[in-house]
């Protein structure tokens, strides 16, 4: 996953922010238990102890299926 996307994926679990359907593509390439394994590495980082862990759960599970959905859906024809 490369850099812009981990930062759209952090900015749309850990603060205030979209992720596209690009990124949505590699987060859903890494796998779920990756995904999940990453989200609770960085809530045990000190510099997020401020955080709600059930918050930030709920919201990298909408983000997770959000992506499942993006993904999984067809795009429109041109």
């Amino acid at each position: 996953m490369g850099l812009p996307c981990v930062l759209e994926a952090f900015t749309s679990i850990f603060e205030t922010g979209t992720i596209s359907s690009k990124c949505c593509g590699e987060l859903v390439g890494l796998g779920k238990v990756c995904h999940s394994a990453l989200v609770k590495r960085t809530l045990e980082n000190p510099q997020f102890k401020d955080l709600s862990p059930a918050r930030i759960i709920v919201k990298s599970i909408q983000t997770w299926n959000n992506c499942l959905a993006l993904i999984d859906s067809p795009s429109p024809s041109a």
